[in-house]
């Protein structure tokens, strides 16, 4: 199913041998005294904030790296917290399925994306990686193991709605059960072109709702806003139809880059096509990190030529960054070209698709980064039982809060809107002066952003936005000695 027609399936530990692995992660908590800090041992991370370096161990997760088991027949598969989406697609993708949400980037695990929630083009249909959870076991700060479900006991009914977006403030997911859905063999792209981005999130809100443009059915939905008046929807559908497909994964062609192969010449509406294996489909933003390669040069021809297949992936790239992080690399490196220092502004948010336009105009007037990814997001249709006061006992559903850490809304269409870049310090501007005037923005607009990177909200605001009491409630119940950092120390305070 890949580009070469070949596919590595990771073998499926099951149950036993995941067994062993949560005995070793409990036992290396267990080990780690009380006081210090405890956080997992990891060699890869998709943070894009500091973290406060420790002298203590991190917690063992070398055996749960993998998926436990997939069940065809029912749908679904048991995977544990640390394994990648890449071995994830791997397994699933070998029985003709693949899970509801599939972030971009192949070294994310299923354990990040649910704690720290993800996104990708079903999202409009399908919600967002923790929507598709049936049950989880959680490593708590307690030391114990608790399995929360949405048809549980009320603690472990909390817990399935408190753990996303709780970044380890509240414990890890050493296990995880989740909803798979049929794939076909190709995803059949349509890219429409927009010359302006009020008509493009118009049509954006009625393909999100009707799952239709021009009369043909959509099952993957993004787009990238390259400038105030060019941008683009990227319309996928699936199909079995033989026919020829593109690569952009470097295999055939170390040349071709996803999002340059969007851009076309046209009129308002105009269309190009093109056709993907699911496999490749899937994986299309990792090559090139969406565009972000560009700033390492990869997408120089001469370059490109001779960069390693191998080492088109984000991973690749995230290890240079590891450097720039640690040594302000690219800060240096624009002192010998003569430029100024430059902020980084790596950051998703999320507004609601009536505010859409008023952002991306606003952003692409008062900011210099460009391209910009959007993705339409809706909360699946389904009943979240809750015991918290204003939960309407016939469904079982909190209608304001289906999910406590992160409230977006029932019936409502939002747009993930990310942007990746740098920009440069003015002479007089505040630390963090970009981050914050686009954290001043989104709040204006009621929305949220991701908590991947810097935060620089007050404690009092950040308490409004992510949970609040619900999250200090929860606090209490699943980490009572504060063995993790709280959620705002994580996010604002880099623990």
């Amino acid at each position: 199913m890949g580009s070469s027609g070949t596919l590595a399936v990771p073998l499926e530990v099951g149950a036993a041998r995941h067994a062993e692995g949560v005995e070793r992660l409990v036992a290396s908590f267990r080990a780690v005294p009380t006081g210090d800090p405890v956080r997992l041992s990891k060699k890869t991370s998709n943070l894009f904030r500091p973290r406060a370096s420790s002298s203590s161990p991190g917690l063992d997760t070398t055996g749960l790296t993998r998926v436990i088991s997939v069940d065809p027949d029912a749908r679904t598969a048991d995977v544990q917290g640390m394994c990648t989406y890449e071995d994830l697609v791997d397994a699933t993708l070998a029985h003709g399925l693949m899970p509801y949400v599939v972030p971009q980037l192949k070294t994310i695990t299923l354990g990040g994306a649910v704690t720290g929630l993800g996104i990708e083009s079903t999202s409009f249909r399908l919600g967002l990686p923790h929507e598709s959870v049936l049950e989880m076991d959680v490593l708590t700060g307690t030391g114990e193991i608790v399995t929360a479900r949405p048809d549980g006991t009320a603690r472990e009914r909390d817990l399935f709605r408190g753990f996303p977006n709780s970044y380890g403030s509240l414990g890890y997911a050493v296990r995880l059960r989740i909803a798979l859905e049929p794939v076909m063999r190709f995803v059949e792209l349509r890219h429409v072109r927009f010359t302006s981005v009020a008509k493009l999130t118009a049509a954006l809100e009625r393909v999100s709702v009707e799952g239709r443009y021009d009369d043909e059915e959509v099952d993957f939905l993004d787009g990238v806003v390259f400038s105030a008046d060019e941008s683009y929807l990227c319309l996928g559908r699936r199909t079995d139809e033989p026919g020829p497909t593109s690569d952009y994964s470097g295999v055939r062609d170390k040349q071709a880059i996803f999002y340059r192969s969007i851009q076309h010449d046209g009129p308002e509406g105009s269309v190009r096509r093109d056709r993907l294996t699911i496999r490749d489909y899937l994986w299309r933003w990792d090559t090139d990190w969406f565009w972000c390669s560009r700033a390492f040069g990869v997408q120089n021809p001469k370059v490109r030529r001779l960069w390693p297949q191998q080492l088109l992936r984000s991973s690749a790239y995230w290890k240079i960054i590891g450097l720039d992080h640690k040594y302000d690399l690219g800060n240096k490196i624009g002192a010998l070209k003569g430029e100024g220092p430059r902020e980084r502004v790596v950051q998703d948010v999320e507004v609601t698709i009536d505010h859409a336009a008023e952002f991306l105009e606003w952003f692409l007037r008062e900011v210099p980064i460009e391209p910009i990814w959007i993705c339409p997001l809706r909360l699946r249709d389904q009943a979240v039982p809750a015991t918290d006061p204003g939960v309407d006992p016939a469904t079982g559903q909190d209608p304001e809060r289906p999910w406590l850490l992160y409230p977006l809304a029932p019936d409502t269409t939002y747009v993930n809107i990310g942007f990746w870049s740098s920009a440069p310090i003015e002479d007089g501007m505040a630390e963090g002066a970009w981050n914050r005037r686009i954290e001043e923005e989104v709040s204006r607009l009621g929305g949220h952003k991701s908590l991947y990177s810097e935060v620089f909200y007050s404690r009092e605001e950040f308490a409004r936005l992510y949970g609040g009491e619900h999250a200090t409630r929860l606090k209490a119940e699943f980490d009572p000695d504060g063995r993790f950092a709280t959620l705002y120390d994580k996010a604002v305070g880099a623990r």
